[in-house]
C-alpha cells in the first residue's frame, strides 16, 4: 500500500490543489487582472513535531506521558505508575497467565494470580509477591463471593474440547460458556466501580483467532471468544468516557499445556499424528511457521495497561503468525 506522500499527486484532483513532496505540481491560483504581478508566495511555517515519550525499559517503577492537547488546551502530564496498580489476572497458574502475571509483576504491578489450581497459583503468587486467589471459575456463586477490585483485569482463563455439534455435550458448552463468557463479563462487573471511581482501568480480555473466525469441531470455544469479543467492545463504548479502556488479545496457536490437549485431540478427530496436526492443520494458514510463545501475549498485555495504548479500546490486538491476514 502506497503512503500518503507516495499517494499524493496520483489523481487528477490532487495535482490541482497541492504539489507532492518534492514534485512540481503548483496549488492552484486564481488568474490575475492583466498587468498585475503576484506577490511572491510567503514560505509555510513549520509546525514543531511533538515528540513522544520514551518508551519504558522492562521493570521499569514508573512511567510518565503526555495527554495530546484537545481543543487548544495545553498539554498535561499524568502519571502512570505500575507500583500503584492491581492486576487480577485469571488462569494464571500456567502457560499464558502465568506469563502475564509475571510480566506485569516484573512492571511494577501487585498481582492477584487467580487459579482452580491451588499449589500452582501459590507457586506464582511468591513469584510475584502478590495474592493467590483460588476459585473454580464455573462456579459462578463462589466468584461473587471474592473480593475483585482490581485497576487491571486480564481475564484469561480458557479451556477446551473439540466435537462435532452433533456430538458436543450440551453440559460441556454450558461450562465453557460459564468459564469463558459469564465469569469475564462478573469480573468486570465487580471491578468497574472501583476502577470508575478513580477515573483509571483497564480490561484486557485474551480472546483468540476464533473470536474473529471460526474452526470446525470448536463450537462452545468459538462461540465463548466471539461473545468475549462482544462484551469488551460493549465496555468500551461504555467505560472510555470514565477513563476505562477495553481490549482483547488474539493469539493464534500458543506454546501452552492447552494447545497441547489440542493436538492430540485434533490428531484423534483427524485420524492423523500429532506432529501432522501441528504442521498441516494449526500452521497450515500461517505465515510465521511456529507456535506463538506466551512471553509474546505476554509483551502486548503490558503493551495495553500501559500509557501508548491510552487511545485504544474496543480494538483486537492479533498475535497469530499472519493466519488471519488471509
Amino acid at each position: 500500500m502506497k503512503s500518503p506522500l507516495e499517494q499524493c499527486g496520483s489523481g487528477p484532483a490532487l495535482d490541482d490543489i497541492l504539489p507532492c513532496s518534492g514534485g512540481t505540481s503548483p496549488v492552484r491560483q486564481l488568474p490575475l487582472p492583466s498587468g498585475t504581478r503576484r506577490p511572491p508566495a510567503s514560505p509555510i511555517p513549520s509546525r514543531p513535531i511533538p515528540s513522544l515519550p520514551p518508551i519504558p525499559k522492562p521493570g521499569h517503577d514508573c512511567f510518565t506521558w503526555s495527554s495530546p492537547p484537545t481543543n487548544g488546551a495545553p498539554v498535561a502530564t499524568a502519571p502512570f505508575d505500575l507500583n500503584r496498580r492491581t492486576a487480577l489476572v485469571t488462569g494464571a497458574a500456567g502457560g499464558i497467565g502465568r506469563a502475564i502475571a509475571l510480566r506485569l509483576a516484573e512492571a511494577g504491578a501487585h498481582v492477584r494470580a487467580l487459579d482452580v489450581d491451588a499449589d500452582a497459583v501459590r507457586d506464582v503468587a511468591a513469584l510475584t509477591g502478590g495474592e493467590a486467589l483460588v476459585a473454580d471459575l464455573s462456579d459462578l456463586g463462589r466468584l461473587d463471593t471474592l473480593d475483585l477490585r482490581a485497576d487491571i483485569v486480564v481475564n484469561n482463563a480458557g479451556l477446551q474440547h473439540v466435537r462435532p455439534v452433533e456430538d458436543f455435550d450440551p453440559e460441556r458448552f454450558s461450562l465453557m460458556l460459564r468459564v469463558m463468557l459469564e465469569a469475564p463479563f462478573r469480573i468486570i462487573r465487580a471491578a468497574l466501580p472501583g476502577m470508575y471511581a478513580q477515573g483509571w482501568g483497564r480490561i484486557v480480555n485474551i480472546s483468540s483467532v476464533h473470536g474473529l473466525r471460526a474452526s470446525a469441531y470448536k463450537s462452545a470455544y468459538v462461540a465463548a471468544k466471539h461473545g468475549l469479543e462482544g462484551l469488551s467492545k460493549v465496555v468500551a463504548l461504555e467505560g472510555g468516557p470514565r477513563g476505562v479502556t477495553s481490549n482483547c488479545v488474539n493469539p493464534g496457536y500458543v506454546r501452552t499445556p492447552l494447545v497441547d490437549g489440542q493436538i492430540a485431540a485434533q490428531a484423534r478427530v483427524h485420524g492423523i499424528g500429532e506432529a501432522e496436526v501441528l504442521d498441516a492443520v494449526m500452521l497450515e494458514g500461517t505465515a510465521v511457521k511456529r507456535l506463538v510463545e506466551p512471553e509474546e501475549v505476554a509483551e502486548a498485555v503490558l503493551f495495553l495497561c500501559g500509557p501508548h495504548s491510552a487511545a485504544m479500546t474496543g480494538s483486537s490486538l492479533v498475535i497469530d503468525g499472519g493466519h488471519t491476514a488471509r
